[in-house]
């Protein structure tokens, strides 16, 4: 079964089962306010994370340094405040570990491990020399 589509059928399960739980602990006033507060801090949070990564990623280019990390990590932030919007608890701690620097770097580090483990060296090139030559009889009028 294709991943995207058992996460688009499981992920609301998985927020439907957990509203169910926690409302009925802590009841259902006091969980709808958790989802606001969660999704109103979480944006500002972000907002604010954004702006100092943005900050980040121009003093990276003002040394003329490629700011790979800063655009990985904007992304990040961008995919974390979404998820945060999302009603529901399980996506606003996905959310909040993604916006939170300490561990946005520990989860880059270890996809980082994963994808150079696979990488394989890259030495299937042929170089060679050309020389251009320019014949009368082969230009067509």
């Amino acid at each position: 079964m294709n991943t995207i589509l058992l996460a688009i059928i499981l992920i609301p399960i998985i927020e439907i089962y957990l509203l169910i739980k926690i409302g009925s602990q802590i009841g259902a006033i006091t969980t709808i306010l958790l989802i606001f507060t969660t999704a109103i801090v979480g944006v500002y949070y972000a907002k604010y994370e954004g702006l100092n990564t943005l900050k980040s990623g121009f003093l990276q280019l003002s040394k003329n340094e490629t700011p790979a990390y800063e655009v990985i990590s904007g992304a990040a932030i961008a995919f974390a405040a979404l998820l945060l919007i999302i009603p529901g608890f399980a996506t606003d701690v996905l959310g909040f570990l993604l916006i939170f620097p300490l561990t946005r770097k520990l989860i880059f580090s270890n996809l980082s491990k994963k994808f150079n483990h696979k990488k394989k060296s890259n030495n299937d090139f042929i170089d060679g020399e050309y020389e251009d030559i320019e014949d009368d009889h082969d230009r067509k009028i």
